[in-house]
């Protein structure tokens, strides 16, 4: 069993965090790199040659890896990992979930607007609801019930999504199942922990 009662997928890498101790899916994590000069680095695409080393996506995980020097203790060579590191990861996960959910409105998976968002709650099922963060309380209420057990995203603000969306800014959208929905939930589920916001699933 995985943490949450699931049942674990033996065909996922199992990682453990350098900060907590927990083992499990990369899916939650960031991965970090030592470059060329001993800086250590996000790694977030996980795509970058080396060792990796990884660590829970979330703030206060990331800021006390830097502070107890575990960078260094899980390289078993001195590293050099910044104070800023959490702010570095945070802007990559921004910018990565942009990109994520830009693709999925050039695959038409992806619906933006109030009533265009409402209409579609209302007859048929959503794979994730958006919400700006910066958005109205009142339409947030409206719209949440109908979500029904969709997950919701709201760590972006208005113009962070508008950025996305390529408008001035978005305010709320519902995104389909299938193609790159499941990687929009996985950012958005690592940008969380970085902003304090409720877990995102990406079952």
């Amino acid at each position: 069993m995985s943490r949450g009662g699931r049942e674990k997928d033996r065909s996922e890498p199992e990682r453990r965090c350098i900060a907590t101790g927990e083992c499990g899916s990369t899916a939650p994590l960031v991965r970090f790199v030592v470059g060329p000069d001993g800086d250590v680095f996000p790694d977030v695409a996980e795509k970058a040659p080396g060792r990796g080393m990884w660590v829970t996506a979330d703030r206060a995980a990331i800021d006390l890896a830097v502070k107890k020097n575990l960078f260094s203790r899980s390289a078993k060579a001195p590293v050099k990992a910044t104070p800023d590191l959490s702010d570095r990861v945070e802007a990559l996960l921004t910018r990565r979930l942009q990109d994520a959910l830009a693709l999925a409105r050039k695959a038409g998976l992806a619906h933006m607007g109030f009533d265009t968002v409402h209409r579609r709650l209302k007859f048929s099922p959503v794979a994730a609801l958006i919400e700006a963060s910066d958005g109205s309380d009142a339409q947030r209420a409206k719209l949440r019930p109908m979500a029904r057990e969709a997950p919701v995203i709201s760590c972006l603000s208005r113009e962070e999504l508008g950025l996305a969306f390529r408008r001035d800014n978005v305010i709320h959208a519902a995104l389909d199942a299938g193609g790159v929905t499941k990687q929009v939930l996985r950012e958005a589920s690592r940008l969380n922990g970085l902003r304090g916001h409720q877990a995102v699933s990406v079952d």
